[in-house]
């Protein structure tokens, strides 16, 4: 009786302690973050190469 006890009173703080972590409203830039992403001259957005992950089998 005490083990079961015990384990439920640490899922119990568990599942207080992630679900009281970070702010609850929308997700802000950080300070002195540009809106755009990299861009030429210009201004047109620069492309990134598409490069395999090593997961991709697994995802797609």
């Amino acid at each position: 009786m005490g083990r079961a006890l015990l384990n439920l009173l640490m899922v119990s703080m568990l599942a207080l302690a992630v679900s009281a972590c970070g702010r609850k409203g929308p997700l802000e830039p950080p300070p002195n973050h540009p809106e755009q992403g990299p861009a030429t001259s210009d201004g047109i957005p620069v492309e990134k190469p598409n490069r395999p992950f090593i997961l991709d089998g697994l995802l797609n």
